[in-house]
């Protein structure tokens, strides 16, 4: 259940401070800070958050009330420190399959969480990093590089908050606190519908992407470019090669109705797929509005005593706003810019109203016509087709003659229909605007998109999943789309301060004298800021400060002297002799190159190296070679996901080595040796000898 303001208060001895749920973390409400997010956070906790009464596991918590000013519920926000030294789970799984494998290991990480609705009444519990029903759980590193982990509600939200409303707010704490990098690895879904392949064709980018997240870093070898490039096959592809991939398959007829029914029912034109799935989400989202309206409406019990004259009021100024305002189509026309003249126009509308005219004869004034329909009978009349599509684009709630035109979509046949009706049948002229009526709206609206969401899957599920085999190019570019789940968000660095210098501090790399090749991208440097005139020994004391407080391998760290400045006194004042927002290098004492707090991967020492091109941990499932030890995909092997992988395993190089003459690729099988994976082409006698050298190594 929700937390009402009252109730928030009643829980806590002191009063809380509670914040605007849109409003907080904006620019200076609460606070503005101009630090690294190590200070910043400590400000944030320290002026904006209630320390509990209890731990987690002896991790402090703080809380921080959060009132919806819409609907007056307050939402728990909470704030937990993890000392990464007495942490059972030093390394990070998420670092590690993001690309920041070589970050130094930080001695904190900040756990943002808003439980699930039912617990935001109850105290935190031991095991609640693990959970994945948070409507919000981020992770940041005291560094300020971070970890999006989870937030639920994406395209429709919980009962109470959107996720779009908690995604804003997470964007705008990790602005105000000075955050430098944020990661999210999108395997949000919507109707079984991956939304990261879904989106990325209808918008160019992900669901993320509004925020500012883009392309990180691809699984099974996936680059940026190739994300890019499937991207725009498939976003590009026409409707009508759709069609004609797919004629001859029993999916052609239904998809032909679907993109039929909604370029009828748009007034833009709808050629590729993009533009078909942009406008059915679009279509969706109005809809979703509208049927929350309704059933808000349908749940507001009848008031059954005579309403007040203020209330007959109200009520008569309503049904006002709900009427449909049409013009004269004669009015329509002299603001549009058409290269067709006024009189071919008129003409053209006249036509159409005919056709309709005739049709309601037919139907006994009961039937629409369908766009194509009404097309169909003007062209018997008019050769222009660009003619005929122009007006009947205008032709929305206008009056030709003494009839009103209607357009609206039909609920069963989903097909875009004009209906038509004489003026005087329950309408009054507004005489002061002759070009404006207001007219009851017709009984039994048609409403649009009852069930869009079958039609969006239909195409996802044949078009980006299952085209035809002759266009291989198109499901291939769709794979390259779903293998790409990691994205990152980068806050570019803001010299802001004033009266203050900014440096990135880095530490040479010559401590790992054993890995004196560096192989890898060196970790980011930290964020230090000195007065204005401060001496060159104030900055080395406060990178010491910054390095110790932060990573675990720095605790001890002496900085002897600065890269390129072994010249200059540490009593000369830096103002002048290095630019703020420089990148300065340090070398010092005091680091312990064995230990095994160095980086957030963890001190294990793997090699990748698969033949999709990955050469690095990017989170999916991998088995390691027992005789070389290099890990590879098990997909990239013909190994499900639901299969158990093998205890033993050999890789297509290894094998090659074993047996150069026939080895080309590792197979699985049947007999006692079933877990063992050996070139296919071997003789059982071959088998048997090559078993033998295994078992001998």
């Amino acid at each position: 259940m929700s937390i009402s303001i009252l109730e928030a208060c009643r829980k806590r001895k002191r009063r809380p401070k509670i914040y605007g749920f849109h409003t907080f973390a904006d620019s200076g409400c609460p606070i503005s800070p101009v630090g690294p997010f190590r200070d910043n956070v400590r400000m944030f906790l320290r002026e904006c958050a209630q320390l509990e009464d209890y731990n987690l596991d002896g991790m402090p918590i703080w809380c921080t009330l959060l009132v919806h000013e819409t609907q007056s519920f307050v939402v728990p926000l909470y704030t937990i420190e993890e000392d990464v030294m007495s942490s059972n789970q030093r390394s990070c799984d998420q670092c590690r399959s993001t690309g920041w494998s070589k970050h130094f290991l930080s001695k904190r990480k900040y756990h943002v969480i808003i439980p699930i609705v039912g617990d935001w009444n109850r105290p935190l519990e031991v095991g609640i990093f693990d959970l994945h029903t948070h409507l919000l759980h981020g992770l940041i590193h005291s560094n300020g590089f971070g970890h999006l982990l989870c937030i639920n509600g994406i395209e429709g939200g919980s009962k109470y908050l959107s996720g779009r409303e908690i995604m804003d707010l997470w964007d705008r704490i990790c602005t105000n606190l000075r955050v430098r990098k944020m990661t999210v690895e999108d395997v949000s879904k919507k109707k079984s519908m991956d939304l990261r392949l879904l989106h990325g064709v209808a918008y160019g980018h992900p669901w993320f992407g509004r925020w500012g997240y883009k392309f990180s870093r691809g699984s099974f070898g996936v680059t940026e470019q190739n994300y890019n490039r499937a991207i725009e096959i498939l976003s590009s592809l026409e409707l009508d090669t759709i069609v004609r991939d797919f004629s001859g398959t029993d999916r052609c007829r239904e998809i032909k109705r679907i993109l039929r029914c909604y370029r009828d029912m748009s007034e833009t034109q709808l050629i590729t797929l993009r533009d078909i799935l942009r406008f059915m989400l679009t279509v969706k989202s109005c809809a979703s509005i509208r049927k929350k309206s309704v059933m808000a409406a349908a749940a507001t019990p009848p008031y059954t005593s005579k309403p007040s004259p203020q209330m007959a009021l109200r009520k008569k100024s309503l049904m006002k706003d709900k009427s449909t305002k049409c013009r004269r189509f004669s009015t329509v026309i002299a603001s549009m810019d058409s290269r067709w003249s006024r009189k071919r126009l008129e003409s053209a509308a006249e036509v159409i109203v005919n056709a309709l005219k005739e049709n309601n004869a037919k139907n006994i004034g009961h039937g629409g016509m369908s766009r194509q329909d009404v097309r169909d009978a003007a062209r018997m009349h008019i050769g222009d087709t660009g003619l005929l599509d122009y007006v009947l684009k205008a032709m929305h709630n206008v009056i030709v003659e003494s009839h009103i035109v209607h357009r609206a979509v039909n609920p069963t046949t989903r097909l875009l229909e004009y209906t038509i009706r004489e003026l005087n049948k329950g309408v009054e002229v507004n005489e002061s605007e002759q070009e404006v009526l207001e007219e009851p709206l017709p009984p039994g609206p048609l409403e649009h998109g009852t069930d869009i969401y079958r039609e969006i899957a239909y195409l996802y599920v044949n078009v980006l999943l299952n085209y035809p085999a002759e266009s291989g190019l198109v499901s291939l570019a769709s794979q390259a789309v779903l293998d790409s789940k990691h994205f990152v968000k980068d806050w570019p660095f803001r010299d802001e301060a004033e009266q203050l210098l900014t440096y990135v501090c880095q530490v040479m790399p010559s401590f790992l004298d054993v890995e004196a090749k560096l192989t890898w991208k060196l970790a980011p440097g930290e964020l230090v800021m000195v007065p204005l005139h401060a001496p060159l020994l104030e900055l080395k004391r406060r990178a010491e400060f910054a390095l110790r407080d932060t990573y675990c391998i720095m605790e001890n760290i002496v900085i002897t002297e600065v890269e390129n400045m072994e010249e200059m006194e540490d009593e000369e004042v830096l103002f002048g002799v290095i630019e703020s927002g420089s990148e300065v290098w340090f070398r010092g004492t005091g680091i312990d190159p064995e230990s095994e707090l160095r980086f957030e991967g963890g001190d294990d020492s793997w090699l990748v190296k698969c033949e999709c091109g990955a050469e690095d941990d990017d989170g999916e499932r991998m088995v390691a070679c027992d005789i070389c030890e290099v890990w590879q995909h098990t997909r990239c092997h013909g190994i499900e996901d639901s299969e158990i992988a093998p205890p033993l395993f050999v890789c297509q190089g290894c094998c090659t080595c074993l047996a150069p003459l026939r080895a080309e690729s590792a197979f699985k099988f049947e007999s006692i040796e079933d877990h063992l994976l050996l070139p296919p082409a071997m003789e059982f006698g071959a088998e048997l000898t090559f078993m033998e050298r295994y078992i001998d190594q």
